[in-house]
């Protein structure tokens, strides 16, 4: 295995600051999907990433395919099996509160700070390079390695809808999307979109919009109501008796609500504070009525559906996760979605009706659905990906279950592998993402050796 072939450590050494400046190219990149463009069906940024991940995989001696600007892939290796590796280069909005450009790419000692050098770009390029390193140490591969490059996983999806149409879907292989030492078990995911009428009596909010994507955590969020000064003098109050951030100023007659929370992951929404949420726990507390009390009282700033009627967990992934990560409000009406991940026993169309019967009034609709995914810790990937992991770093072996989605999803036995390792803080989709530039280097030799047990001389899966 790798451990025993000092050429390929050296290749992945000396190819360290190749890699820092791949990175910082494609970070450079603001690839938030946009509308469509002729050639770029999630505009012109994000075409520009994939081309420049192609461009970078052709330059390195790979066979490369364009699906129409959905998706690409980089391919080595031969035989009739293929190791699928999946990534995506498409990045949430980059949102508020940064200390840096957040498209710049700087460096701060082992840091890269930038949107996506976590998530998911700079796990792509470590793929990339590992690849490139065991093609310039001349190992021999039995099977095609295929890294699929995505753009629109922080969206719907369509980018692989696309491409498995238009070729085969491996059958096997992880994405390094997630944490290590591997994921096999993926919860459902769920969001489900709202609406409701706002006229009541009583106090009228005139504006609340706050929120960008359903599955980031808002961690900034206004609003403003018909109001006084003494109105404002009590929002203030509760929120510091509440320990919320929360900032409210009366003004010709309106009062204007300011909350900055902690952006996050809606995986890990209790990792997160969401700034929605502070905003409607001050409502409540003023005494508004109508579909923002009842948002109030039945959401607020729980994380786990209780309130809703759908805490549910298992043994297997877990407890539900609920985020509210968009909200538009006026006097005439309210409306946003909720983003839940839900547990591989859990009867979604139970979790729909119970949150039905806690918000009456309420048309609650499904947008987007997707199962859960499970490959047996057993497997021979499963045991093979643990093997490589711990052979590189020392850490202990063990299969976990998460919220996140990843494009394991797409195949029949697929898993998350990576990136980020088990004492790593969670950055994905928050202020002033980064990346080590030294669990950078670790990703790739992990990546090397996962190859090499699943597609070198001698791989079994």
């Amino acid at each position: 295995m790798i451990g025993m072939d000092p050429m390929l450590y050296a290749r992945i050494d000396a190819m360290e600051q190749d890699m820092i400046k791949t990175l910082q190219a494609w970070i450079r990149i603001p690839s938030v999907k946009a509308p469509a463009e002729p050639g770029a069906p999630f505009g012109a940024q994000m075409r520009r990433a994939l081309n420049r991940a192609l461009d970078d995989g052709r330059a390195m001696g790979f066979l490369v395919r364009d699906f129409d600007g959905y998706a690409g892939d980089i391919q080595m290796g031969a035989g009739e099996e293929t190791l699928g590796i999946l990534c995506h280069v498409d990045v949430v909005p980059a949102g508020d509160g940064w200390h840096t450009d957040p498209f710049g790419a700087q460096i701060d000692g082992d840091r890269m700070y930038g949107r996506g050098t976590s998530d998911d770009k700079g796990p792509c390029v470590a793929a990339l390079y590992a690849m490139k390193a065991i093609k310039d140490a001349g190992i021999r591969l039995t099977k095609n390695v295929r890294l699929i490059v995505g753009c629109d996983e922080e969206s719907g999806w369509d980018c692989m809808a696309h491409y498995a149409s238009k070729t085969d879907m491996p059958s096997i292989g992880f994405s390094p999307d997630a944490s290590f030492p591997v994921i096999n078990t993926e919860k459902g995911l769920m969001q489900l979109v709202f609406r409701a009428p706002a006229g009541v009596p009583g106090v009228q909010v005139t504006s609340f919009n706050a929120g960008e994507r359903r599955n980031v955590v808002p961690g900034f969020a206004e609003a403003a109501l018909e109001g006084t000064p003494e109105q404002a003098d009590r929002i203030n109050v509760f929120a510091r008796e509440a320990g919320l951030d929360v900032s409210a100023r009366a003004e010709n007659g309106a009062v204007y609500i300011r909350s900055t929370g902690v952006s996050g992951h809606a995986a890990f929404p209790e990792a997160a504070k969401n700034a929605i949420g502070q905003i409607l726990l001050c409502l409540g507390g003023l005494g508004v009525a109508g579909a923002l009390g009842a948002l109030a009282s039945k959401v607020g700033m729980e994380t786990d559906g209780k309130s809703l009627g759908c805490d549910i967990t298992d043994g297997l992934s877990g407890p539900l996760t609920l985020n509210l990560g968009v909200i538009r409000a006026d006097k005439n009406a309210v409306s946003g979605a909720f983003d839940i991940r839900f547990p591989v026993m859990a009867d979604p169309e139970q979790i729909v009706e119970a949150i039905r019967l806690a918000l009456p009034g309420f048309e609650i609709t499904v947008d987007t659905q997707k199962a859960p995914h499970h490959v047996p810790e057993s497997s021979a990937l499963v045991q093979a990906l643990l093997e490589a992991y711990h052979e590189e770093t020392g850490l202990p072996k063990q299969a976990l279950a998460i919220g996140g989605g990843t494009y394991a999803r797409c195949l029949k036995q697929g898993v998350a592998f990576g990136s980020a390792f088990p004492d790593d803080q969670e950055l994905a989709h928050q202020a002033n993402e980064y990346l080590s530039i030294k669990g950078l280097m670790a990703n790739v030799r992990i990546f090397a050796n996962a190859i090499v047990r699943l597609a070198g001389e001698g791989s079994r899966t």
